[in-house]
């Protein structure tokens, strides 16, 4: 990532940004820039868990995305670059890679919810989400019911909403640490069907390679995303990640960064 240095505005009358150096656990040198901590000076260091498109991925040595993009907006709202850490989704979704200083937000396709909240502060909906069953054609299935009534293997990414949801409805499933293992996992036949979010299989079927993959069901479970920050820690990050969706919203920036990496809006416009 480019390095950026913080300019000193001076005179009078001058907005000036105040950049205060603090100490990090992890001995780097962290600053303040409009009331919001950061764990580098020069950066809006972000978690997540790659690959997980259209996310975030790597692609040619540099990670992108949906969510990359979004939180872009609010590190040059700092006049910082985002500086992005890969790290394991269970850190993420526990606020462990937050409370240990690892990074100023989580970001990742990281479903509200009670249990979460407890733990970490979450930003108002970025967006509305749905879970896809996805099957080789052919398979005959059309339901998470025909799954059951078939006896078929059945696949999701370890600690995902979607994962939650289908042990909610009895299943035991195997589970995959990321988005790229599930997806080889319904390749190589060790299972028969995945439950994923439904953008990121929707990314995987533009792929020519999963042309033998069909969504068999579509899984209305009522997810929003937020992006998640350090309990208590810092809430003028929280409030300037809100007021940045908003802006993003307002003035058709959040219409084209989802029309490049989703799709077309959907009728509502977007989360709320």
């Amino acid at each position: 990532m480019t390095r950026w240095t913080a300019r000193w505005a001076l005179g009078t009358g001058l907005a000036a940004l105040a950049l205060t150096a603090t100490s990090c656990g992890n001995g780097d040198e962290g600053a303040t820039v409009q009331g919001v901590k950061l764990i580098k000076k020069d950066a809006l260091t972000s978690c997540t868990h790659l690959p997980y498109p259209p996310f975030q991925v790597e692609q040619g040595g540099k990670v992108v995305g949906f969510d990359v993009d979004l939180v872009d907006l609010v590190a040059k709202r700092l006049g910082v670059t985002q500086k992005i850490v890969d790290t394991q989704f269970e850190t993420m979704r526990t606020g462990a890679a937050l409370n240990a200083g690892k990074c100023d937000i989580v970001m990742g396709g990281m479903t509200i919810k009670p249990d979460r909240v407890e733990f970490m502060d979450v930003t108002k909906p970025y967006f509305d989400a749905t879970q896809s069953l996805l099957a080789k054609k052919g398979s005959g299935v059309t339901s998470l019911d025909a799954v059951k009534a078939k006896d078929l293997k059945l696949g999701a990414q370890a600690g995902t909403t979607g994962e939650d949801y289908v042990k909610g409805k009895g299943f035991d499933p195997v589970s995959f640490d990321n988005s790229g293992a599930e997806l080889d996992g319904l390749r190589t036949g060790q299972v028969k069907v995945i439950v994923q979010d439904d953008p990121v299989v929707k990314g995987w079927l533009k792929d020519p390679a999963n042309a033998g993959l069909e969504i068999v069901a579509n899984l209305n479970t009522g997810e929003q995303y937020g992006f998640w920050i350090r309990k208590g820690h810092n809430p003028k990050l929280v409030e300037l990640v809100n007021q940045v969706l908003a802006q993003a919203k307002a003035d058709g920036t959040y219409k084209r960064i989802y029309e490049r990496w989703i799709g077309a809006m959907p009728p509502a416009g977007g989360p709320s």
